[in-house]
């Protein structure tokens, strides 16, 4: 999700560098930051990729929430009701927060968070 965001802008993260960046503050000109980010078909397959990394996938299982029933015993059910009672406390406490901000944020509401160790 937050990738697409920073990296469809190229500068803020180049995929690669034609030159090696500037060892001196303050000594660089336009033409060598257009001499040293890469090449558009470079950019356009980063943001390619990146942008296919940050779709929303097809199966979204939110975190705390399990498909499977692996859990029965009395003590994991109650930690994980505990879990899920913080995640949803925090996912207010940012929703709250969002509501006073021109720029929101929610990259890391619970509710927004894959449960897996997808990016």
């Amino acid at each position: 999700m937050g990738q697409f965001d920073i990296y469809a802008w190229m500068p803020n993260g180049p995929s690669t560098m034609r030159k090696p960046p500037p060892t001196t503050k303050g000594t660089t000109t336009y033409q060598r930051i257009l001499e040293t980010l890469p090449v558009i078909n470079t950019t356009a397959t980063a943001m390619v990729a990146v942008s296919l990394l940050s779709k929303e996938p097809h199966d979204r299982n939110p975190l705390g929430k399990y498909r499977n029933n692996q859990f029965v015993e009395d003590v994991p059910k109650k930690c994980i009701e505990r879990f899920r009672e913080k995640l949803s406390e925090i996912s207010q406490q940012i929703k709250q927060r969002n509501k006073t901000k021109r720029l929101t944020y929610h990259y890391l509401d619970p509710e927004e968070i894959e449960c897996s160790v997808s990016i």
